[in-house]
């Protein structure tokens, strides 16, 4: 554990970390660049492969900036702000290639260059908090365990950053989360689960009947606690347009909504198509869907799993926006037997992007191309945009 070597990094892996190899095994480093020569010592040793930390970078890269928050490289809500904005948006789009090829096994696929954010800084529209043992707001560290209690933070809307200001010396327990939520218009939400015993991934257990409102290409959403909502406004309605784009409904289509959360999709998948199921497990964000879609009769809305509540009959063209976790195999499978012409996936994972991409090629359908999305600079996290017709 104490060994200590010189390392050349090579490349970017899915997770933040930087890749090189010492007597040709993997070795992956945090905070760390490709083009980089580094001093290292390993922390874990899984045998086939290795984690380590930099003692001191030899030869830096040139595109290794200052980061700017205090926090960073304890903290482990960012990753990335050692690295220039346009460098971290190029190894995202090198990320999803790598990832498709190895774990979708697709070589050839067409990605294109990663869109940036607008700002890659304050962007985020809310964050979830964990309490320390001494009852302070903070995030969980780099080792994915401890609570590290935070001052500043650089990647959330200057309103949410006076809001964490005015509450982070009230009472919390330790344990409990805390999401901290503004909307458009400035107002704000707050949730909280139930503290040392609730579950850490578990969004459910923060439930609040408060709620924001976010307007979206002109159309109001509302957003109760708990409910999903993209964390980047700009970047959301980005979303909306590629996948209208990749869809181009002529006007007598038939189209799935899956994942559907408050609407988001539904809302402007109505008007070009005939009609639209849009299904969602989470019985919270589908009453939020229904005044978020009132008025609009060419809409079905569906509490339930995309394989329990799916109507019978073929579609014409599907819309998929899954969690982190992608498709359950069920899910996926009863998709591909309502066989729609199109299918558009939108992904927060690469990696699950290309398990999946790998089963619906299988299942008869043709990747097109993939976009990258840049919702979340400073960290790995990259959304994509991913489009699919049956051959």
């Amino acid at each position: 554990m104490s060994e200590t070597f010189e390392l050349e990094l090579t490349a970017m892996a899915y997770g933040g970390r930087a890749l090189g190899r010492h007597e040709g095994r993997p070795i992956f480093v945090p905070s760390g660049l490709p083009g980089e020569r580094v001093r290292v010592h390993i922390t874990q040793d899984k045998r086939s492969y290795a984690f380590a930390e930099i003692e001191a970078v030899v030869e830096p890269s040139p595109e290794r900036v200052t980061p700017r928050c205090k926090h960073f490289g304890v903290c482990g809500g960012c990753h990335w702000q050692h690295i220039a904005y346009d460098a971290q948006l190029r190894f995202k789009r090198d990320v999803v290639v790598e990832q498709m090829a190895r774990i979708g096994g697709i070589r050839d696929a067409v990605v294109h260059p990663t869109i940036a954010s607008p700002d890659s800084w304050k962007y985020r529209s809310h964050a979830t908090f964990h309490v320390t043992s001494a009852g302070q707001l903070g995030f969980v560290g780099v080792d994915d365990r401890t609570v590290i209690p935070i001052e500043e933070c650089h990647i959330i809307r200057p309103e949410l950053r006076g809001w964490f200001e005015a509450v982070k010396h009230e009472e919390f327990k330790p344990g409990e989360r805390v999401r901290l939520q503004v909307g458009s218009d400035g107002e704000y939400l707050v949730a909280r689960s139930g503290g040392a015993n609730s579950d850490p991934d578990d969004e459910a257990e923060l439930a609040s009947k408060e709620i924001v409102h976010y307007r979206i290409k002109g159309h109001e959403f509302q957003v109760t606690g708990g409910s999903f909502f993209q964390v980047n406004l700009p970047q959301a309605e980005r979303l909306v347009d590629l996948v209208l784009d990749r869809l181009a409904l002529q006007g007598g289509e038939r189209v799935l909504d899956l994942y559907s959360g408050v609407g988001l999709f539904t809302a402007f998948l109505a008007e070009p198509a005939r009609f639209v199921t849009a299904v969602e497990l989470y019985a919270p964000a589908v009453r939020d869907a229904e005044v978020n879609l009132l008025g609009l009769t060419n809409v079905d809305l569906r509490v339930g799993t995309i394989e329990g509540a799916l109507p019978r009959g073929n579609a014409d063209a599907a819309v998929i926006d899954p969690p982190r976790a992608g498709m359950k195999p069920k899910a996926l499978e009863t998709v591909l037997s309502r066989a729609p012409r199109k299918i558009v996936y939108v992904s927060c994972d690469p990696s699950t992007l290309a398990r999946d991409a790998k089963l619906l090629v299988t299942g008869g359908y043709r990747l097109i191309d993939v976009q990258p999305v840049d919702m979340f600079p400073q960290t790995y996290h990259i959304e994509s945009v991913a489009n699919f017709v049956h051959i």
